[in-house]
């Protein structure tokens, strides 16, 4: 009922933001994998609540407890459930909200829905709901490592009007770890967080663009038609909390070149692998993987709960004033930034398993 993705690696996220906890199931991971138990808990620490003065000041140390699926840190075969408890909960903080739709929120939409709705911090709407994810996604990263050397690298390249240029082909993590904002270009990092504390202090929120790239992909992964690789990835990101945009390679600018501008040329290679001139296609041609490096961007709208006051009404329907209370972002990019590559790695993890499962380890592999 919504809250399971993928195929062959298939994963199901539980829990509401002010509930007990939130976690994942994550099942078809092949067994005999060797994890990284720390590896999991990093992912979640850049995402977690409270790591910064940007981000919302809810304290949660996110410390991830793996219930199943393993032993002595080795994948069984077996379904991997991992939960999050939660401990910094303040419902208190949400009653105006228990009588009042918050704008550009989900608030009234679960409620036309269910009729019904765990409106402390959004419930499932909430970005606390990613945990799961980023957990399951860490996972996918290091099989697809283990694999295929495959890494996958998000950053911040836009905040409001702030816009950085970053070279996909060189980017590394320790580049966009080195600031609280995660953006790799430190000068225009700085302007950035200037810029989230000021629309802060204003008591309202700005939105920004997440890219992401990955490097050392094999050609072949993606289905035909309708399991294309970047519809995939499209629904993957897409279904994180607050994106409004999705572009692959080129993207919308590519609608103002002309087709001798835009394709990609291919070259001839030593081992015959695929390699091409400019990367326009963004890594996938006819939904397939080419070889080349995957780069996407995904739009991320403002937070919508803010401080400012708003119009909206009532679960009656009545006008009403709301001043938003608790404890939210200003700005979700810098914490969506490993909720992206988590996304990214789950759907590379799934049509890895599934160009398996159908044409067998290629000679290129």
């Amino acid at each position: 009922m919504g809250s399971s993705f993928g195929d062959l690696f298939r994963i199901s996220t539980f829990g509401e933001s002010h509930g007990g906890g939130v976690g994942v199931i994550v099942e078809g991971c092949p067994p005999r994998l060797n994890l990284d138990l720390n590896a999991i808990q990093a992912e979640l620490d850049r995402r977690k609540p409270g790591q910064s003065k940007i981000t919302t000041p809810r304290k949660e140390d996110d410390r991830v407890e793996i219930l199943s699926g393993l032993l002595d840190g080795v994948t069984l075969g077996t379904p991997i459930a991992m939960v999050v408890r939660n401990k910094d909960q303040r419902p208190q903080d949400y009653k105006e909200m228990e009588v009042a739709f918050r704008p550009s929120h989900a608030d009234a939409t679960y409620q036309a829905k269910y009729g019904i709705q765990a409106r402390s911090g959004g419930g499932r709407a909430s970005a606390r709901e990613t945990i799961g994810r980023v957990a399951a996604g860490a996972i996918a990263k290091q099989l697809l490592a283990k694999a295929h050397g495959t890494e996958v690298i998000a950053w911040v390249k836009r905040i409001h009007t702030l816009e950085a240029s970053i070279d996909p082909s060189t980017v590394s993590l320790e580049a966009v770890e080195s600031n609280i904002v995660r953006c790799p270009d430190t000068a225009m990092a700085e302007q950035m967080i200037e810029r989230i504390e000021a629309i802060g202090r204003e008591g309202d929120s700005c939105g920004g663009v997440i890219e992401c790239v990955v490097r050392g992909i094999p050609a072949g992964l993606g289905m035909p038609v309708f399991d294309k690789l970047e519809a995939d990835l499209a629904k993957a990101v897409m279904s994180l909390p607050a994106t409004k945009g999705f572009e692959i390679g080129s993207g919308f600018a590519g609608t103002l070149q002309k087709g001798s501008e835009h394709n990609d040329a291919f070259l001839p290679t030593a081992d015959g692998t695929l390699h091409t001139a400019t990367n326009n296609s963004g890594g996938i041609q006819g939904g397939i993987s080419n070889g080349e490096a995957i780069v996407i961007r995904v739009a991320f709208k403002p937070t919508a709960t803010i401080r400012k006051a708003q119009q909206t009404i009532n679960a009656s329907g009545a006008a009403t004033t709301l001043e938003a209370k608790g404890r939210h972002d200003p700005c979700v990019l810098p914490r969506a930034v490993p909720m992206v590559e988590a996304m990214v790695a789950l759907v590379l993890a799934d049509h890895l398993l599934r160009q398996q499962g159908q044409c067998g380890l290629s000679s290129q592999w």
